[in-house]
């Protein structure tokens, strides 16, 4: 059902921090999300510090969109949530997020039963020191080198990752660039998911009409909950 959603069409997502579940009008942003034709919620983030079962479902309980775990690290695992996208950070060469983190976790997103999307994560230089970077301790790609980006969607594609995810990180001064989407886009047949430093609606449409199956706003939502309004 997730994976038809990323497949089927341009579509847009938000993404909830449960670090910033004080911060935020969560059921604010979740009623615009739906209002403005949001397809899914994921849940996570790079410093989540505890448990998101409790936040997972009080989510579940505003929403009737599929909740799907954008995890950071194995405790941002709930077994609530309708889906994960079981992430490899294949930009960086850090093992704990290339495979080790998931080895610790895949019994229990086994045992689950919920729909798991294999997604090659792809780190892009957002130009500002993001939280994925500083904890991933990963180098980013360059934003102007779209053929390093695209030789590592290849890769994962072709390692059998189901998605390739763009990420300028949580926070980003720019988005991933509409050149790089689209050199991707062009290179490989999976979904391809941009996010990171998207803020306003113009921002949503270039990632779109540059060939991303889904668009995932994060920061731009909690400070803005109706910039979705327009789509």
């Amino acid at each position: 059902m997730i994976y038809d959603i990323l497949c089927n069409g341009k579509a847009i997502a938000v993404l909830l921090d449960p670090e910033k579940e004080r911060m935020v009008n969560v059921e604010a942003i979740i009623k615009n999300a739906e209002g403005a034709g949001a397809r899914m919620i994921l849940v996570g983030g790079s410093l989540v510090t505890q448990s998101v079962n409790d936040f997972v479902i009080e989510v579940k309980r505003k929403t009737h969109l599929p909740v799907v775990l954008f995890p950071g690290s194995v405790i941002q695992f709930s077994p609530y949530a309708d889906g994960i996208l079981f992430l490899s950070l294949i930009s960086g060469r850090n093992p704990d997020y290339l495979i080790g983190n998931h080895v610790l976790v895949a019994p229990m997103v086994k045992q689950s039963g919920m729909e798991v999307i294999p997604t090659g994560y792809i780190l892009i230089d957002g130009g500002t020191t993001t939280s994925v970077q500083y904890i991933s301790q990963t180098v980013p790609v360059p934003a102007g080198k779209p053929d390093i980006a695209v030789a590592t969607a290849m890769a994962g594609e072709l390692l059998g990752l189901k998605a390739i995810y763009l990420e300028a990180g949580s926070g980003a001064t720019n988005p991933v660039p509409v050149a790089l989407i689209e050199a991707v886009r062009k290179a490989v047949s999976v979904p391809v998911i941009v996010g990171g430093g998207i803020r306003d609606q113009k921002q949503v449409n270039d990632a779109l009409h540059a060939g991303a199956n889904l668009v995932v706003v994060g920061n731009g939502m909690e400070s803005n909950p109706k910039m979705l309004s327009a789509v």
